[in-house]
């Protein structure tokens, strides 16, 4: 069973206060100011929606990436790309039947263009901002441009008030939570090595928020 926010959260010293849900106002605030900057959004009320509402945006027959998100995980979404009944590529699939290393972080580069690139964020501003950090960038680096598609799924606790306050829960909630799966996971310390502002999305229809009103990822 993949690892959740509550295996870390006893070890990971964490701002509670910009990790809490919202109230239905904040929400719809944030919806419309995610919206005028050019983001398509979905709201669901919890996990089993979110990933119906993901599947329902990828087309048969495209090709799918995805970076680690522990959101997509608690959602169902990594399990069901790997087992799933679906006619999708599914890149991940490719990339970790692959030996040779420097085959594989090739192919893990290439992938940054897939037709359509999921993964989560660690921050939403109420004012319509999307705030992410990796350690190697290999989630965050096809947000911006390099895939034709991006669905982003994030739990409405990584909503708070302003731009400032997105980059203070990425460095006193999100970070100390992946740390610790980190160290568990790779027996390695992680860091925000490459961060992300996403202000705004310029190409029609090509990232989508998938918002769920339940305490979800880091």
């Amino acid at each position: 069973m993949p690892q959740q926010k509550a295996d870390y959260a006893d070890d990971a010293e964490i701002d509670a206060e910009l990790d809490r849900l919202p109230d239905d106002e904040t929400v719809e605030e944030t919806v419309a100011n995610l919206e005028e900057r050019g983001f398509d959004v979905i709201v669901v009320d919890d996990a089993d929606e979110a990933l119906t509402a993901v599947k329902s945006q990828i087309p048969d027959g495209v090709s799918v990436m995805n970076g680690h998100s522990t959101t997509l995980e608690e959602i169902g979404f990594d399990e069901f790309l790997s087992e799933g009944d679906h006619d999708w590529e599914s890149l991940p699939d490719q990339i970790w039947s692959i030996d040779d290393d420097a085959e594989r972080q090739t192919a893990r580069r290439e992938s940054q263009t897939a037709d359509y690139f999921l993964g989560g964020i660690n921050a939403v501003a109420q004012t319509g901002e999307l705030v992410a950090a990796d350690l190697s960038g290999s989630r965050i680096g096809a947000y911006p441009f390099a895939a034709g598609n991006v669905v982003i799924v994030t739990g409405a606790n990584k909503v708070v008030p302003t731009l400032s306050d997105a980059f203070d829960r990425l460095e006193s909630v999100a970070y100390p939570l992946e740390n610790e799966r980190a160290q568990e996971a790779y027996g390695a310390e992680s860091a925000i090595a490459k961060q992300l502002v996403y202000r705004r999305e310029t190409e029609e229809g090509r990232t989508t928020v998938v918002l769920v009103r339940e305490q979800l990822g880091y």
